[in-house]
This record gives C-alpha cells, sequence and structure tokens, in this order.
C-alpha cells in the first residue's frame, strides 16, 4: 500500500469537512483512481471532483498521472475570474 497526505483548499475544505486527509492507496493508484474513490467515501465532494485541480508534491497532475509513494496531493476547486 501506498500511504499519501491530501490536502483540501476552499470550498472542498468545507464539502470533505477536513483540512487534511492521510489515506492508504493501492500501488500504481492513478489521480482518476483517486477521484473515484474520493467520491464513493464523501459523496458531497461528488461532483465537486469532475472539475477538481490536483497537485502531486507541489505540481500540477492529470488523471492519467500515477501517485508515487508518500506524496502529498492538494485539491483545489476552479478558479474563475474576470
Amino acid at each position: 500500500m501506498n500511504k499519501i497526505r491530501l490536502l483540501f483548499f476552499a470550498t472542498l475544505r468545507e464539502r470533505a469537512g477536513v483540512k487534511s486527509l492521510d489515506l492508504e492507496i493501492p500501488e500504481e493508484m492513478t489521480v482518476r483512481g483517486l477521484k473515484e474513490k474520493l467520491a464513493a467515501e464523501y459523496p458531497s465532494l461528488g461532483e465537486s471532483l469532475k472539475s477538481v485541480l490536483i497537485t502531486i508534491n507541489r505540481e500540477y497532475a492529470f488523471d492519467e498521472a500515477v501517485i508515487p509513494p508518500g506524496a502529498e496531493m492538494a485539491l483545489f476547486p476552479p478558479v474563475s475570474g474576470g
């Protein structure tokens, strides 16, 4: 298993009900797999996970990215502005 830390920001923090979360995930799990796991375990995040920005160790990551061991991941809601 791979132990990671998730950090939630802005509205995602409110929906998750926590600031951070330590999780054990299968090795070779992708960002997409993590989103599916979070949507199943935290239904209040489900819809938001479709458009979140995710970083792995402070670098933007896409759905196909494999999560490395001990990663620190951050989830940000989309930002709009003028």
